[in-house]
């Protein structure tokens, strides 16, 4: 079976989820930006794990990143704006008919949820949900993620292999 882990990343902490979800699932699991993430990549995937940070309570939308591209705050470093928000990705996403997982990134406490977006995105082109959502917390509004997070990511896509056999 064939998986792949794709990510919206702006400081890194959500790359670095998606690389340790593809190493708990294994069997060479690419963890791929969402512009790495070909169409003829997704051709025939049996688990497509599709994550984003949490931004201002949500999937961050393109408005969202013009205004971390125009007024950085506090940032330690600027954003990476230079992928495709996963909202976009997700609206191009081809048909599917494999299972999904969804992932977010975000603070601690009552701050949204990007995965419910992810979720209705992923079924709506045809895919079905194989595991109950994932988050993993920065530390701050910029990570770096909370001890352990890391750990638990490997985890948790060691749990979404033994789902695929």
């Amino acid at each position: 079976m064939s998986a792949i882990a794709v990510y919206e990343s702006h400081w890194g902490n959500t790359a670095a989820v998606a690389r340790a979800i593809a190493e708990g699932l294994g069997g060479g699991t690419r963890a791929l930006s969402t512009t790495e993430a070909t169409p003829d990549l997704l051709a025939g995937i049996d688990l497509l794990v599709a994550g984003a940070p949490v931004v201002g309570f949500g999937l961050p939308t393109e408005q969202m990143r013009e205004g971390m591209r125009t007024t950085p705050g506090r940032a330690p470093t600027p954003a990476d704006l230079s992928h495709p928000a996963l909202r976009v990705w997700l609206e191009a996403l081809p048909g599917g008919s494999g299972r999904y997982a969804a992932f977010e990134t975000r603070v601690r406490g009552p701050f949204g949820h990007a995965t419910s977006a992810i979720a209705e995105r992923l079924e709506h082109a045809g895919y079905f949900r194989a595991a109950e959502p994932a988050g993993f917390v920065v530390k701050g509004r910029y990570g770096p993620l909370r001890d352990g997070e890391l750990e638990r990511a490997r985890a948790w896509g060691a749990e979404l292999a033994a789902l695929r056999t």
